[in-house]
């Protein structure tokens, strides 16, 4: 069998389409952010730092695994630090945001939806991301998938929480 880094030629077309699709959606997302500057006041700071600066941060981290994995790395064990790296960055700043979030008494008054969405399943998904990242460092071919499955989840996730905000958006420039 094939090395990690060998055998990430066969997920080249993967990592492109998924790099592009974060790519656009972090595009997406200023457009969203331009419509509603209106409601971005400094009375909704908390929440533009809570919901709408960590879905751009999940997308952009998306973006920079599809750049590592399509980059030439020459070793395994490059790829492996350069993963496991931007799983920790992923997961810091997702520890960061919960953080925030329960100082200012957010988690509390957000449904359970919004709880696993926002706060919980982003570290899970970094945490996967590492995983991945120390499984290619021990050259097993599995961690190209563990990979894989992070950067998806990590992209519906966002998908879906740039969703939520966008409706948020609309409801209160409607108010």
């Amino acid at each position: 069998m094939a090395p990690p880094i060998e055998a990430l030629r066969l997920w080249q077309d993967f990592y492109a389409l998924i790099g592009t699709a974060a790519a656009t959606l972090v595009g997406l997302i200023f457009v969203v952010a331009s419509i509603g500057a209106g409601v971005f006041t400094r009375e909704h700071q908390v929440g533009i730092r809570s919901f709408l600066s960590p879905t751009v941060v999940h997308f952009s981290l998306v973006l920079l695994l599809c750049l590592i994995a399509s980059a030439p790395i020459a070793s395994n064990a490059a790829l492996a630090v350069c993963v496991l790296s931007t799983g920790l960055v992923g997961l810091t700043y997702s520890g960061r945001i919960w953080l925030g979030m329960r100082k200012h008494g957010i988690s509390a008054t957000i449904d359970l939806t919004d709880r696993l969405l926002y706060a919980l399943l982003p570290p899970v998904v970094y945490l996967l991301a590492i995983i991945g990242g120390l499984t290619i460092g021990y050259h097993a071919i599995g961690g190209l998938t563990i990979l894989a499955c992070a950067c998806v989840m990590l992209l519906l996730v966002g998908i879906r929480n740039a969703w939520d905000m966008t409706i948020w958006l609309i409801d209160r420039r409607q108010q």
